[in-house]
Order: structure tokens, then sequence, then C-alpha cells
């Protein structure tokens, strides 16, 4: 009789340091709550929908960050193929990362213009190119979705992620290619100066501190979770092969 055993993991993916890093983001979060809502005064000319800006900027800019990030680990296990899957993980752990916070910066940038122009949509080159990048990275990761090995996910995904993240600039830079109903950079004027100032501006700040923080706490214990995943597949695989093995065998 023939014994299968399989690898066993925790079923907790926090540590000390993510316990600590998921505290300051919900401290940072709280503070950008309470000064966002109720202690920065109203824009001269947005009123009190200038208050949106606040998690519409840094979840924009996050989002930003977690495709950059993506390409980065995608291009590290692209080129590294005969070491771990880590980087490979990482890539994917920011990429839903990514998805959620551009849904967020989609959501908050509709509700703004509903205020300020009147509708929630408009094929505007700002918001049509976003609409254009988030769709590009909900279908990469329907790509890693597909049936294949983790090293064939990596290689595929890589390849994506690397032609996805050249829309980036395009986004960011639509507002001064095309005419735009978008308003430009939200800190900074054409002139280089800054346009916000005292409260206004530290809590347009600590929202991306505030955000940067929980992206980090999400692509940690989504990567981890990532890591579980294929050890359960790749331990399924060899117990099955163990166990044809088993049966092949004379009793």
């Amino acid at each position: 009789m023939t014994t299968i055993t399989t690898p066993t993991t925790s079923r907790s993916t926090s540590t000390t340091a993510t316990r600590v890093l998921g505290t300051v983001a919900l401290v940072l979060m709280a503070w950008v709550v309470v000064s966002g809502l109720f202690l920065t005064p109203a824009d001269v000319v947005q009123l009190e929908s200038v208050r949106i800006m606040y998690v519409h900027v840094p979840s924009a800019w996050i989002a930003y960050l977690a495709f950059v990030t993506t390409a980065v680990a995608s291009a590290i296990s692209l080129f590294r193929r005969h070491r771990s899957l880590g980087f490979d993980r990482v890539a994917g752990a920011s990429a839903e990362v990514g998805v959620l916070f551009m849904a967020i910066t989609l959501v908050t940038g509709s509700l703004w213009g509903r205020l300020t122009w009147g509708t929630f949509w408009q094929w505007d080159p700002r918001l049509t190119t976003t609409a254009f990048l988030f769709v590009t990275y909900v279908g990469y990761l329907a790509i890693r979705r597909l049936d294949g090995t983790p090293r064939q996910r990596a290689r595929r995904s890589a390849i994506l992620a690397l032609l996805a993240v050249l829309e980036i600039p395009l986004v960011h830079f639509s507002v001064v290619l095309w005419r735009s109903l978008h308003q430009e950079a939200s800190v900074l004027n054409t002139d280089g100066d800054v346009r916000l100032d005292g409260l206004m501006l530290f809590t347009l700040f600590s929202g991306v501190i505030a955000f940067s923080a929980a992206f980090a706490w999400f692509v940690v214990h989504r990567q981890r979770v990532a890591a579980m995943e294929d050890l359960r597949l790749t331990s399924g695989l060899d117990v099955a092969l163990a166990e044809r093995r088993a049966e092949a065998v004379p009793s």
C-alpha cells in the first residue's frame, strides 16, 4: 500500500510587518477622509466637488505604479526564466491591485465629471485612453487564467505586460496631446508652479502615501496567496503522477 503525502502550508499570509503596514494604511486613510471631507476648504471654482480629488488623483497614480510594477516584475521573470516564479506572482498581484485602483479612478472621475461637466461620461481623450488601459489589464488578468503550467503563464503574461505598460504615457499626456475637457495636473500648472497649497496639498499627498501603503499591503498578501495556489497545483500534479505509478506496480 502506497501512502501519498502533500506539502502543508500555512493558512495565513499575515506577518508582523504586514500587520504594521496595514495599520499605517488604515490610519492614513482615516486622516485623509477626515481632512478631505471636513478640514480642507472648498475650491473657488469647483466648490465642494473638489473633495473627490483626494481619492481620484491618488488612485490614478497608484494604478500607474501598479502597472509599472507589473511590467518590471514581468521583465525580470521573462529574462530570468530559470529562476523561481516569485516575480511573475508579484506581476500578477500588482496587476490585480492596479485594476482595482483604476476602477476607483474611473468611478470617481465619472462622479467628478457629473458635478463639473453635467454628465458622467464624455469620449474625452483622457477618459477614453484610461478606459482602454483598464480593459487592457482586465485582458491581461484573463490571459493569466488560461490553462497551462505556471511557467507558461509567466511567459505569455510577461509579454503582454511589457506591451500594455506603453499605454501609460499615452494616458498621462493625453490632455496635452489632444484638446481635452479633463483638467491638467492638479498639483503643478504648466509653468511648474504649485496649484495647491496648505492643507489641500498635504491631504492630497497623504492620500498618495495611504494608497501606496494599501497597494503594498494588497500585493504582498495576494502574491503569497498565489504562491500557495501554485504549490497546490504543483503538488496536485505530483500526487496524480505518484498515484499512476503506484497503479502500475504489481500488487
